[in-house]
């Protein structure tokens, strides 16, 4: 029987909203790989939607899933996606983020702070970067984008789920609370002072790091450089202006996963 006239499907419905899950501390990933991952945490997924299609599909997935799983309509997936394609399979998930203080209080090698970030598709790719470039946490500071937005948790692919995040801090309560851990800070700029090859070249990028990004339109406050350890540039070898910040973030990340491998 279709649980599309289920109080449960309702509820996960509201979860497109900001509010919602704000007040509730759920949200939705959609998608295999995005729900595979939610899966792989135990305890982070409290149910499942499917098609009948989707469903059948990635039946070896959800055969293990010890949690309830809900046939729906297409209409209905329709309904919980933000997609133009739904892809028939969507969780509910408890929110992952952890205070600033406990994602700190460990031995860390890299660390990605978002300030201010305005488009949750960048925001989820660099949290996908930071994952594969090895880092620990990704914290979202001041006004930036909402870390489960739909677009931003289907742009982390899963990653979400393997990083501390954290939410809701100041940027600089960030930096206080990288440097507390004994982190350098660093400002990507495009006006930056030191230039990235020459931190990597130097060895300066061997040490634990915490990188700090702004936003597409403005970059990162005027403050907020200034409080960093040191404000750094994307060297551009060629004739196009500037990366976008997604790019910025991957090339700096993996200057920094490098160096830590070369320790």
């Amino acid at each position: 029987m279709l649980a599309d006239s289920n109080a449960r499907l309702a509820a996960a419905r509201r979860l497109t909203d900001r509010r919602a899950r704000r007040d509730t501390g759920r949200f939705l990933a959609e998608g295999s790989p995005a729900v595979s991952e939610a899966l792989g945490r135990p305890g982070s997924v409290v149910e499942v939607f499917g098609t009948i299609s989707g469903l059948r599909r990635h039946a070896k997935l959800l055969a293990a899933a010890e949690v309830p799983v809900h046939e729906i309509s297409s209409k209905a997936a329709a309904n919980l996606s933000e997609t133009a394609s739904p892809q028939g399979l969507v969780a509910v998930c408890r929110a992952v983020d952890v205070s600033l203080e406990r994602a700190l209080a460990r031995d860390l090698r890299l660390v990605v702070v978002l300030v201010h970030a305005n488009d949750p598709g960048n925001a989820g790719t660099i949290v996908r970067t930071a994952d594969a470039a090895g880092a620990d946490v990704v914290v979202f500071a001041g006004r930036s984008v909402d870390a489960y937005n739909g677009k931003a948790v289907r742009a982390s692919a899963g990653s979400l789920f393997h990083l501390d995040i954290v939410v809701d801090v100041s940027p600089a309560e960030a930096i206080a609370g990288g440097r507390a851990a004994g982190l350098m800070v660093l400002a990507a700029t495009g006006s930056g002072a030191d230039d990235l090859d020459d931190l990597a070249d130097s060895g300066a990028l061997r040490a634990p790091t915490q990188w700090l990004f702004g936003n597409e339109s403005n970059g990162l406050p005027a403050e907020v450089t200034e409080a960093a350890d040191r404000s750094v540039r994307v060297p551009i070898h060629g004739r196009a202006e500037s990366l976008n910040l997604a790019a910025a973030a991957a090339v700096c990340l993996y200057a920094s996963a490098q160096a830590h491998r070369g320790k």
